[in-house]
């Protein structure tokens, strides 16, 4: 008797989660697995492009070609080169012969405005990390916490129960004793399930979880808008006439009245902006999916904590509205299951109780500690 008493010590203290110390809160994940994708690519994308852009007119020197005449000296040349690029002014004739002037400054702007797009792009992470980021991960140190506790308690009134029972004289009446007190809840540890119940009635980190999402939305679809317009207005011209006759020049006979010129950058600009398009039409959908993890509740992490004794969120349908505050964490402790140790043993836990249910009584992790410390051969039949 003295060594079955012996491995169940030892069984029931191998169940208990080890303490993990101050280091758990470095380790916490507060962005989902698809918002850190998308932020790496809409704000890490532009700025790759830019980067290349940038290096291209280093290397390469003067982003225009233009052709003057023949008489033109060198340093006229590049006088013309540098004025037809600093204009950037296309003048030619409409259909009625009148003399129309049209600017392709868009195509000179056109790096600096994908790092502004870079820019709008973080913003939207910028608002989830200071208006979301600390409430958030108070609260997951806390649930985290607590539901490790909670799965220490129910092993240590095991251990108690244990005790109890070896020390009574009527074992039926043990066994009344802990049925009543199950239908009484005396097992309950209400803070944590009140305070997730708190959480259902909040909606500050889901509005702000939105906000994210939309403005998001709304800055791809922007940047999308623009990029359509460059191709529409100054995109499908890499070829223009340029007038250097100004200032000084304006009453020079030998100066041409127009110049052609070729924009040597034109190949590059349209197929970064039909890169950053195409990638950005693609993320859309994902951004509408993220927001819509909302729309439902993610019941799996809360199904396996039902093990836990009175821990019954789900079972006394107090999960009404899935777009709050609980929803929101649900989804991150979903996404830092691995810092959750007591998820693992419960979710095993059930799997088993699903396996034996045709045989055995078990509602909860106490049932099935005590079924494993071999309390169930002095439970009475029922």
């Amino acid at each position: 008797m003295s060594l079955s008493h012996t491995a169940a010590e030892y069984m029931l203290s191998d169940a208990l989660l080890p303490d993990p110390g101050g280091s758990r809160g470095k380790g916490l994940r507060l962005e989902l697995p698809s918002d850190r994708l998308l932020k790496l690519v809409t704000v890490g994308l532009p700025l790759f492009l830019v980067s290349l852009a940038f290096a291209r007119e280093f290397s390469a020197g003067s982003q225009i070609s233009c052709f003057p005449p023949t008489n033109f000296t060198g340093k006229q040349s590049a006088y013309v080169d540098a004025a037809c690029w600093d204009s950037l002014l296309h003048h030619g004739f409409d259909g009625e012969g009148r003399a129309v002037t049209k600017s392709l400054w868009a195509l000179k702007v056109f790096p600096y405005s994908l790092l502004v797009v870079a820019v709008l792009m973080y913003l939207p992470y910028l608002l989830w990390r200071y208006a979301a980021v600390p409430a958030l991960h108070s609260d997951l140190l806390f649930i985290i916490a607590e539901l490790d506790k909670s799965y220490n308690r129910s092993v240590r009134l095991v251990q108690h129960m244990r005790k109890v029972q070896q020390a009574s004289a009527e074992p039926e009446r043990f066994w009344e004793e802990y049925q009543s007190a199950r239908r009484e809840r005396y097992f309950e540890f209400p803070l944590l399930e009140r305070y997730l119940t708190c959480k259902q009635h909040a909606h500050s980190l889901a509005f702000v979880y939105i906000l994210r999402n939309l403005l998001l939305l709304l800055f791809l679809a922007a940047t999308c808008l623009y990029l359509v317009f460059l191709h529409l207005n100054v995109f499908f011209q890499d070829e223009f006439s340029c007038s250097i006759k100004t200032g000084l020049l304006r009453a020079e006979p030998h100066v041409p009245p127009l110049i052609p010129c070729k924009l040597v950058v034109f190949s590059g600009f349209q197929l970064t902006s039909l890169s950053v398009g195409g990638v950005y039409v693609l993320l859309v959908p994902v951004v509408i999916y993220n927001a819509l993890q909302l729309c439902q509740w993610d019941k799996g992490l809360l199904a396996v904590y039902e093990m836990l004794p009175a821990f019954d969120l789900l079972s006394r349908r107090m999960l009404t509205c899935p777009v709050n505050d609980l929803n929101v964490i649900l989804l991150f402790l979903r996404a830092n299951i691995s810092e959750l140790t007591s998820f693992g043993r419960l979710n095993a836990v059930n799997a088993l109780r699903e396996g034996a249910a045709s045989e055995q009584d078990i509602d909860t992790v106490v049932d099935f500690m005590t079924l494993l410390a071999g309390l169930e051969t002095a439970k009475p039949p029922k």
